[in-house]
């Protein structure tokens, strides 16, 4: 008798933990808990390019709430479908990254998510010697199509500050004016920028920014660059090499005493300069990559063959970028686009380098 009272007593037992379970398990499912890449999740996705150092401690989590894809009820869009799509371009990576075309997202659908999580987004850009002419091109037509409705704030390193224009911001955004020197040559220009965006991320940018993105200055926005370019880390197709068919025709450095050096037979794409973002502390680290590379190599007496560009290629290989955006994300007024770029979202324009660079086109 005793023996069956045992049994009995299990067996209830064993029913009621079911229940309970079921019932905490069904409490937790109502729960909205924030998506957050916090601290632990950073430790464990270092960067596996050698040279990188570990990234810094911050004082808060910049990314609380991203990847929490709420959407409101009742918003219109098409159905998607799984069968209807871009058949003229791929678009994914090898590494199952999403590649960004026109007709591959629905803007209503990603504008509304994003615009919940309400992120603040810094543009850093640079405006030395005769490139601040661009900046008002740049950031009137920015104000026009760039992440409409979300917190942008334009940061602009310049050696001439009183010639920022005074362009009209949409509430929510704002232009924050850094003074850097000038340089005697280009290619010292961009390889500084890496340096100062370095150094004010750390100082200033990581406590008013969730997302960063480095931009050209010399550069019209003419469509939307909306949401759908935001990822732990978007890289853009150069759009002079993405139709290539063998990787060893990438200008990547093949000097094997850069350390930008990539050897021939590796290499997935060739990936602009001009356009590149992420959330903050993961372009941190690229950032101050680049940098560091950089001046390394000046140790060394050698210049990567495309500066920054060479040094972001080599750190893309290794660390491939969560989202690739197609070369509608930066065109040149130079080419003439192909039928599989159905709209250019912002394109280089042209000009005389040889006029507004200081050491001419050289």
């Amino acid at each position: 008798m005793l023996v069956n009272i045992s049994k009995t007593h299990i067996l209830i037992s064993f029913v009621f933990l079911l229940i309970l379970s079921g019932a905490i398990y069904t409490y937790l499912e109502n729960i909205t808990i924030p998506f957050s890449f916090c601290q632990p999740c950073h430790e464990n996705s270092e960067p596996v390019v050698d040279e990188v150092e570990k990234r810094v401690e911050t004082k808060h989590c910049p990314h609380m709430g991203v990847g929490n894809l709420k959407m409101k009820a009742g918003l219109s869009y098409p159905q998607p479908s799984t069968m209807i799509g871009r058949t003229d371009v791929n678009s994914v990576t090898n590494w199952n990254a999403p590649l960004v075309w026109e007709g591959t997202f629905d803007p209503v659908v990603i504008d509304d998510i994003y615009r919940r999580m309400n992120p603040r987004v810094a543009v850093v850009v640079l405006a030395v010697g005769k490139y601040t002419r661009f900046l008002k091109g740049f950031l009137e037509s920015g104000e026009k199509y760039f992440l409409v409705g979300l917190r942008v704030t334009y940061y602009i390193f310049t050696d001439n500050e009183q010639d920022v224009p005074n362009v009209t911001l949409s509430e929510g955004r704002k232009i924050t004016i850094l003074p850097v020197p000038s340089a005697k040559r280009w290619q010292d220009v961009v390889l500084s920028k890496m340096k100062w965006a370095t150094v004010t991320i750390d100082k200033q940018i990581r406590n008013e920014a969730d997302y960063l993105f480095m931009m050209d200055v010399d550069s019209v926005f003419h469509n939307r660059f909306g949401a759908e370019s935001l990822s732990q880390m978007s890289a853009v197709l150069h759009r002079g090499y993405y139709k290539n068919i063998n990787r060893d025709g990438f200008p990547y450095e093949r000097r094997p005493e850069s350390k930008a050096y990539i050897p021939a037979g590796e290499g997935d794409y060739y990936y602009t300069a001009a356009v590149w973002g992420g959330y903050l502390e993961d372009m941190y680290r690229l950032v101050k990559y680049c940098y560091e590379q950089s001046e390394e190599d000046a140790k060394n007496n050698i210049e990567a063959v495309w500066q920054e560009e060479s040094h972001l290629n080599k750190y893309f290989l290794y660390n491939k970028p969560a989202k690739v955006l197609s070369p509608e994300y930066l065109w040149s007024d130079y080419d003439a686009p192909g039928s599989d770029i159905k709209l250019i979202r912002i394109s280089q324009l042209v000009k005389d380098y040889a006029e507004v660079r200081p050491n001419g086109g050289h």
